[in-house]
């Protein structure tokens, strides 16, 4: 308090800041009083609506944003002001409700835009676009690893309800004679001479042997259309991985 009785406010340091509280439908933007007759303005989410907010936000000589971590909605609001131009602070939403004296009538968008421009907000951490995207493609790319060993086991399920023990003679059946074999059981081909004769050189066992696994009692269920399609979604590529994983991998390692 001065000597007068008025108080005595925060110093402003970002003098063209602004702030927008994020939502799933609507953004809300407020910007300082001075520079604008109607500070607080509401936008929708779809995309030529956030250009708008961009728009006006520049227009009114705003250099930085302040937003909270609002889920993942925050995501393109950030990059469609990052690239106006803009500087973007992302703020941890717990860190500002923490600050005291918050008022719950205040507009969360005003709020956010006065602790920005009294630099009491810290920007949260945020790589640059190449490490989300790759971030995206590694995580994309483990899930494709967990769907190829469900699938694994779905394939490694069906050859025993018809008591192929393809499992028994070669070691992998993801490998190159098992997905040859497979391959061929779904495309209709039953002869166990014809499916041993795709054994692969380096294979341990012999062609008699993997004949006399390729002997299969091949019911109605197990050959149905419904069990033939699940086998065509879940017959892997190269090293028993999807086509999709092997895409991401050359991606990654690019």
């Amino acid at each position: 308090m001065s000597k007068k009785g008025k108080s005595i406010g925060l110093p402003v340091v970002n003098a063209r800041a602004a702030g927008i509280d994020i939502g799933s439908r609507i953004q809300v933007a407020a910007v300082p009083p001075e520079l604008s007759d109607d500070p607080v303005q509401t936008f929708q989410s779809f995309t030529a609506d956030i250009e708008r907010m961009a728009d006006w936000l520049v227009s009114l000589g705003i250099t930085t944003v302040a937003m909270e971590s609002t889920g993942v909605y925050w995501i393109p609001v950030y990059e469609i002001l990052e690239d106006r131009g803009l500087t973007v602070i992302l703020a941890n939403a717990r860190d500002c409700k923490s600050v005291p004296g918050r008022k719950s009538d205040v507009n969360d968008a005003q709020w956010l835009q006065r602790l920005h421009a009294c630099g009491l907000l810290r920007a949260s951490f945020r790589p640059t676009r190449d490490i989300p995207a790759l971030r995206a493609y590694m995580r994309i790319r483990d899930r494709h690893l967990e769907y190829a060993a469900a699938h694994m086991q779905h394939m490694q399920k069906a050859l025993t309800h018809m008591n192929l023990q393809l499992h028994h003679v070669i070691s992998d059946i993801s490998g190159v004679t098992g997905l040859k074999i497979i391959r061929a059981i779904v495309a209709g081909e039953r002869d166990p001479d014809v499916l041993a004769a795709m054994r692969d050189v380096r294979c341990r066992e012999s062609i008699q042997t993997i004949r006399a696994a390729m002997v299969g009692n091949y019911t109605s269920q197990s050959t149905s259309s419904r069990w033939r399609k699940r086998w065509h979604c879940s017959t892997p590529t190269r090293s028993g991985l999807p086509t999709a994983m092997l895409r991401l991998s050359e991606r990654c390692s690019c």
